[in-house]
């Protein structure tokens, strides 16, 4: 199978474009059904009541400008390995460096959560299995599969994530016989008036309804990665959009039909933190052997998202690494085109989930800690990325005008999400366990703004940061240039009509 290799001004080995349409469309729904729907969704469910319906709703209407703002600037200018690299861009160099890292410190923390995840699941299949064991495992077995190339990648996240699709298509066949064969258990009968005859869509009223985004946000990390595979993708202007405007139909069919379904079958009221719905719906159908099959799923989609986090931060390094943001050890690529020095950086960090285990007695609240204060560096790049398009819309008005893939609500609808991210982090200052870690975040950009002020003047950062900006420069004149032609044929059209 033949590939496109991306090459610098230096002629330097670089990534090359290895996935296919049905990989990035993979990638994408693999990203927006993580770990938060199959083993969060209980706490959020047991918050919120039916209203959570509405919290991934929205969550997923706002994160949709979010992608469609990322897509238009990835496809401005195809030399944007990310949006690390538009934020550098647009924002100056510091951005690229604070987005780089946190997006990196973001999947680092994701990566832990998942590790802590697969070692409780692990323990349910496997009672008394040391939980170093499961860890250590998923660590090493993800680094060999992300060594090889990434292609390698590409299609173990297409299968990880077709297992998710089937799962929950499952439950959804499965929940919907339920319901209108007239199913009954000890909660009383599978009904959708179970969907408001337990106190109503708001049973624990606003502060309730509030209560369901703190842990929601978490479940939808990820929906950006398809902006971290646009240096390895095979014709991202056809294969990025794509993936993008699916993004509205995977929120209703999979969060929230499948959420419906859930409240439907069993009330929500039967719900608790720390167990999940999956998992009880099929033992609650006497489907002992499903129940199973779904804990192997739940594994799977923590296996998936650790493998997201793997790639997403060697690529994010590498990236920082070109631009003079981390050290050259990092820009190396092996023989296969894989970073593989960023690679084994991420997975020694991956190994620390196993210490905060048993530095712990509680998983879940473990998972909980780690997984608040990702969702807030997450927020931290969602805004990155808002912010980065409205420096483009200001300063390169002509390619925005030419852009065949344009954000919809335009600089307005940007405000708009602003205003909702502000809601997401007042949110989070609501209840004790989120407030303490949303208190600590702040200290991870204390450091980052203590390093850049050492590493900005370094004679190296500058010449390297030159390099990438002289880089983007070709491919912007190539772009204007085309904007340009666009726009005179625009005119000449127009004035053949009149």
């Amino acid at each position: 199978m033949s590939t496109e290799t991306v090459t610098t001004p230096g002629n330097t080995p670089h990534l090359e474009r290895q996935l296919s349409n049905r990989h990035i469309q993979l990638i994408a729904i693999g990203g927006a059904i993580g770990t938060g729907l199959f083993m969060g969704s209980g706490k959020t469910i047991s918050a919120a009541g039916p209203s959570v319906i509405f919290v991934y709703m929205i969550i997923g209407f706002m994160l949709f400008f979010v992608m469609r703002a990322m897509g238009e600037l990835l496809l401005s200018n195809l030399h944007y390995k990310s949006f690390s690299d538009f934020a550098a861009d647009l924002l100056g160099p510091w951005a690229g460096f604070f987005t780089g890292w946190t997006y990196w410190f973001c999947w680092v923390i994701t990566g832990i959560a998942d590790v802590i995840a697969i070692a409780a699941y692990s323990e349910e299949l496997w009672p008394g299995v040391p939980l170093w064991i499961p860890g250590i495992a998923t660590v090493v077995i993800l680094l060999v599969l992300n060594l090889a190339t990434v292609r390698a990648f590409g299609e173990t996240e297409f299968w990880f994530a077709l297992i998710k699709i089937i799962a929950i298509a499952a439950l959804i066949i499965v929940g919907l016989f339920m319901i209108f064969s007239g199913f009954q258990s000890d909660a009383g009968p599978a009904t959708f008036n179970n969907l408001w005859s337990h106190g109503g869509m708001f049973p624990n009223e606003f502060m309730g309804f509030v209560a369901g985004f703190q842990i929601a946000v978490f479940a939808f990390v990820g929906i950006e990665l398809v902006g971290t595979t646009a240096a390895e993708a095979k014709d991202p202007e056809k294969n990025l959009p794509k993936a993008i405007n699916s993004i509205p139909i995977r929120v209703l069919l999979f969060y929230v039909g499948a959420l419906i379904i859930l409240m439907s079958v069993t009330p929500w009221t039967q719900f608790q933190a720390g167990h999940s719905p999956f998992i009880a719906m099929f033992s609650l159908a006497g489907l002992g052997a499903a129940a199973t099959i779904v804990n192997l799923v739940v594994l799977s989609s923590a296996m998936s998202s650790a493998n997201s986090g793997i790639y997403s931060t060697s690529r994010m390094v590498y990236g920082l690494a070109q631009e003079g943001d981390a050290p050259t050890v990092f820009s190396r690529l092996s023989s296969r085109k894989v970073p593989q020095n960023a690679l084994f950086l991420s997975c020694i960090l991956l190994l620390s989930g196993i210490v905060l285990m048993y530095a712990g007695k509680d998983i879940g609240k473990a998972f909980d800690m780690v997984t608040t204060v990702s969702a807030v560096c997450f927020v931290f790049v969602w805004s990155i990325i808002l912010a980065s398009y409205l420096k483009f819309r200001s300063r390169r008005p002509h390619l925005h005008e030419s852009s065949k893939y344009k954000m919809p609500g335009g600089v307005p609808m940007v405000w708009v999400v602003f205003a909702f991210f502000a809601f997401v982090l007042w949110a989070l200052t609501t209840q004790p366990d989120t407030l303490v870690a949303l208190l600590v975040t702040p200290i991870w950009f204390i450091l980052l703004g203590v390093a850049w002020i050492i590493l900005r003047k370094r004679p190296s950062h500058l010449a390297r940061y030159a390099e990438f900006q002289k880089d983007l420069a070709g491919e912007k004149e190539v772009a204007e240039e085309k904007a340009l032609a666009d726009a005179e044929l625009a005119d000449a059209k127009a004035s053949r009509e009149n």
